[in-house]
């Protein structure tokens, strides 16, 4: 509804005589996105030229990993079809499951079955990339706020009266906020990152860690709940909750989450 909204506003030419930047971010007609695209495109192997590799790439990717966590046989699949964007592990899938409440695996599959098939529709495809960007705002807006509490609602299972709970709650925030972003203004003047030294898979594998404030966050959290007084602290850091969870029969919920479709669990049980 919001988009039939905005491309009524372009049509009737309410952005007209707007600046350009407001015309750039709020017109459904920007590039001629649909009116370029073919109908049908189907896309195969070897689209985008034969495989390349360079190690300094490689090296960073391997901090990528660290940021998008593990991912399966699509990253393999991506790189063989030219996906340009490749396909990770979403935090907005989070802020996604808060708002829906709904987190079945079958609606995933449902949803991908759906995706793979308009995907060889061109005119589909442009349909959503006319979005006008301040709609994806409005929609992050509700989903990283809905990433944030999600995440810090974990923090129930602990202790929060304790100052040392607190304490590394604290810092660890402060650091995912504040390192990536001496990282991002001095790679602004003086383009390249506070790592710079002759390798530069080096400076590719630190200046990606250090600019994710998931990631530093994650680090400085893991690294001082594990450092700070940890061995009387096992109530307090929330430990006897997920203790349940690291065998599938610790919990009855865990056949709920965990058990394959199609009663695969038959041939590969889960442990």
């Amino acid at each position: 509804m919001i988009w039939a909204y905005a491309h009524l506003l372009t049509a009737s030419g309410a952005y007209k005589h707007r600046p350009e930047l407001t015309q750039y971010n709020c017109r459904t007609d920007r590039a001629n996105l649909i009116s370029s695209a073919p109908w049908i495109r189907i896309p195969y192997p070897l689209e985008w030229g034969a495989p390349t590799f360079d190690a300094g790439h490689a090296f960073a990717m391997m901090a990528a990993v660290l940021v998008s966590l593990i991912e399966g046989i699509g990253i393999l699949l991506n790189g063989l079809f030219g996906t340009l964007t490749g396909s990770s592990v979403s935090v907005e899938n989070v802020g996604l499951l808060g708002s829906t409440r709904v987190g079945s695996r079958r609606v995933i599959q449902i949803s991908a079955g759906f995706m793979i098939f308009f995907s060889m529709f061109g005119k589909f495809g442009a349909l959503f990339a006319s979005i006008p960007f301040p709609v994806f705002a409005a929609a992050y807006c509700v989903l990283f706020g809905l990433v944030a509490s999600v995440g810090l609602s974990f923090l129930q299972f602990t202790n929060m009266n304790s100052l040392r709970n607190l304490f590394i709650t604290g810092v660890s925030l402060f650091l995912g906020f504040s390192i990536p972003e001496y990282f991002r203004e001095y790679t602004s003047k003086a383009l390249h990152g506070p790592t710079h030294t002759s390798a530069g898979w080096f400076n590719d594998f630190l200046n990606t860690i250090f600019f994710s404030s998931s990631t530093v966050a994650f680090i400085a959290a893991v690294f001082l709940d594990n450092t700070l007084d940890y061995k009387d602290s096992a109530k307090d850091r929330g430990m006897p909750w997920w203790a349940k969870f690291r065998t599938f029969n610790g919990d009855s919920r865990n056949e709920e989450f965990y058990t394959l479709p199609f009663n695969l669990h038959r041939f590969f049980p889960p442990s």
